[in-house]
């Protein structure tokens, strides 16, 4: 019955993070720099905001958009952080974490044939909801630019066609972000063009050497923002993301949300309650221990002779892998996997412009990092 299944879904492929993480996870002492997870614990008054609502019985469905509550703690949150202000009754949407958001927004807004713009190298969660909704992926190389999608690198790919354009910043798989000025040529280049903007700030919480800044500052009409609990509160497995955008917008995607999940899970929503107030800088001392993993990373890296951005954010290394190497990004990765016992996740997982690369994840403790680094050290000075 195989030939009965959608080709659209067919055609897809199971995340490459996921598909070598799984291959590889298995090996005894193995050091792994793969999964985005973060090695904080969920805050404790979260879990125990969780709690409360299971012994309450607070576990039937909610309103379709989330609990009153936590709508308005959204909002106040993007409001003191980031200076966004959206209406809590009709402006945002609680979601199964920030993948549902966006798949549910491409099924409202993408058409068949219409196009969607991404930056390359890019996560890869974005690709495939794209070609289900039968639109059309278009990826600008970003390599030669530092890995950033500004103005001038996106206006060439523009068309009649071009229906929404991605930003994920800060970024995974590079940790880079925009800046204030950049976003805002974007924003002023797109004030008078139908194209939506996805801006993907799931990593909001977590930039150190500047200020988050969205670019629904300068274009709220247009652009769809989607953030979330799982990075900037160790709640990857609570399944909370945020969606905000205008009332005109959010109502035809609550409809696509209402009839894919009916709601975000109840006792999430509670213990996502107490993470936006009581919890509300939660994110500050895990961002401080980040930012003296990164910078030790940074020096190890460099220190090996490779070549990497130093990121803005998240907790990702690009590397790329030194020319010297005649292999591929994923067989280099699982050559290290097997000789040094070190996994990284092959950069041709993020699309076809990552390839001779390899992403880093440093959400680890400093010791595991040490080790990890040695032992990738002795691998790189090797006759690989």
């Amino acid at each position: 019955m195989e030939h009965l299944i959608n080709t659209k879904v067919q055609g897809i492929e199971v995340s490459g993070i996921r598909k070598f993480y799984n291959m590889v996870s298995h090996i005894d002492d193995l050091i792994s720099f793969t999964i985005g997870q973060p090695d904080f614990q969920t805050p404790e008054h979260v879990k125990l905001a969780g709690i409360q609502a299971i012994e309450e019985n607070f576990t039937s469905y909610t309103p379709n958009a989330g609990i009153t509550e936590l709508r308005t703690a959204a909002c106040d949150f993007v409001k003191k952080k980031y200076g966004l202000s959206y209406e809590p009754e009709s402006e945002v949407i609680v979601t199964m974490g920030a993948s549902e958001a966006i798949d549910i927004t491409f099924r409202a807004i993408l058409s068949e044939g219409t196009e969607v713009i991404l930056p390359g190298p890019i996560y890869p969660g974005y690709e495939p909801i794209v070609r289900m909704c039968g639109a059309v992926p278009v990826h600008v190389d970003i390599r030669e630019n530092q890995f950033r999608f500004t103005l001038e690198m996106i206006k060439p790919y523009i068309s009649e066609k071009t229906r929404c354009i991605v930003l994920p910043y800060p970024s995974n798989p590079t940790g880079v972000s925009l800046s204030e000025g950049e976003l805002k040529e974007i924003a002023d280049y797109l004030k008078d063009r139908d194209i939506f903007v996805l801006a993907d700030e799931i990593y909001s919480e977590l930039i150190y050497d500047q200020t988050h800044v969205s670019i629904a500052s300068f274009l709220k009409e247009k652009s769809i923002v989607i953030n979330g609990l799982s990075k900037s509160h160790a709640m990857t497995g609570w399944r909370i993301g945020f969606l905000f955008a205008p009332q005109n917008i959010t109502k035809h995607i609550l409809k696509v949300h209402q009839y894919n999940v009916s709601c975000a899970n109840s006792i999430a929503q509670k213990a996502a309650l107490a993470a936006l107030t009581a919890g509300i800088d939660d994110a500050i001392p895990m961002k401080k221990e980040y930012s003296i993993r990164r910078d030790y990373v940074y020096n190890r890296l460099t220190a090996m002779g490779l070549n990497v951005v130093k990121p803005d954010g998240a907790f990702y290394f690009f590397v790329k892998i030194p020319e010297s190497i005649s292999l591929n990004s994923f067989d280099f990765a699982l050559k290290m996997v097997h000789e040094a016992k070190v996994a990284v996740v092959p950069g041709s997982a993020f699309s076809e412009y990552g390839e001779g690369y390899f992403r880093l994840s440093f959400a680890c403790s400093h010791e595991t990092l040490e080790n990890g680094l040695n032992r990738m050290e002795k691998f790189l000075n090797a006759d690989i």
